[in-house]
């Protein structure tokens, strides 16, 4: 569809005023998830102003489809449960909630088949989830029971008073063995389905360890500050150190095999009681074999 700006307005309210029948928060997701076209380039602030003339492209709107609710039983590793929360080990190849790219089941849906309540989220088709893991990603997840709960354990990660540790291979070798990526991080301005290091986007920021090197590979531990997009694979892509397997953002042999990425620990504070709790998580059997979490952990203090 092809539109054209008749004066000076923002993005979204040309959008929404163009297409009255859609919620104003879906016309947003639908910029910000970079599937709108501004003279060739796809801003991704709402906010973006428009001139006189400029074309306005995106694909025919689509109808809202109700995310499937279902449960499945789908059985999942628990490390950790309680009366508020639990941790679930995520396994590869199954996304974390519904979405409009996915038609089968996810971790919501086995989720759902479990015997307990579930917080209402941060959207009707993410019950319970505090935040989220990609697709082929492994590891350990945050599942809040309550809405209280879940606030206080997202105030947790925000603040950054949460801890999470990632293992990562990745092909090449890092100049030193401690190194931080301060960049930030927004939609490709050509490929708006991938991620980019861009001046616009939002900062996100990962401290690296090289845990073991060998053969062409780097095993890494990976500790968060942010918890931006494919903010880990993108930030290795950036320094010429993909993960292997990553398909989007490696290229060549890199692109062969399973993702060796995995949240290996996370340790936060119990919501309600204040009691300090650390789960680790060894990664999968498909993981090169090389360092574990535990080196990770017994590195010393800059994992805990």
């Amino acid at each position: 569809m092809r539109l054209v700006a008749d004066h000076k307005e923002r993005l979204d309210k040309f959008l929404v005023r163009n297409f009255p029948e859609q919620s104003r928060s879906r016309l947003q997701k639908l910029v910000e998830d970079g599937q709108v076209k501004v003279e060739g380039q796809f801003p991704t602030k709402c906010g973006f102003e428009l001139r006189p003339g400029w074309i306005v492209e995106l694909d025919d709107v689509p109808e809202s489809l109700p995310h499937d609710l279902e449960p499945a039983d789908i059985p999942l590793v628990v490390h950790y449960e309680d009366d508020d929360l639990l941790v679930v080990d995520k396994p590869r190849g199954l996304p974390t909630h519904p979405a409009s790219s996915h038609k089968g089941p996810t971790l919501v849906n086995a989720l759902l088949a479990r015997p307990h309540s579930l917080s209402a989220g941060s959207a009707s088709y993410r019950p319970g989830i505090v935040h989220r893991l990609d697709k082929e990603t492994t590891g350990l997840l945050l599942v809040a029971k309550s809405d209280l709960s879940h606030r206080r354990l997202s105030q947790q990660i925000s603040e950054k008073t949460a801890l999470r540790i990632y293992l990562a291979v990745a092909l090449g070798e890092p100049p030193e063995r401690e190194f931080t990526v301060d960049v930030p991080i927004g939609r490709h301005p050509m490929r708006p389905t991938l991620m980019s290091v861009v001046r616009s986007g939002r900062p996100a920021v990962t401290h690296f360890r090289a845990l073991d090197t060998r053969d062409g590979l780097t095993w890494f531990a990976c500790k968060l500050e942010t918890g931006r997009t494919h903010q880990i694979r993108v930030h290795l892509a950036a320094c010429h150190m993909p993960v292997m397997g990553d398909k989007l953002y490696a290229t060549g042999p890199a692109t062969m095999g399973a993702m060796q990425l995995h949240a290996a620990l996370l340790r936060f504070t119990q919501p309600m009681t204040g009691e300090t709790v650390t789960i680790v998580s060894e990664p999968p059997d498909d993981f090169l074999k090389g360092a574990t979490i535990g080196e990770a952990i017994l590195s010393g203090a800059w994992a805990l």
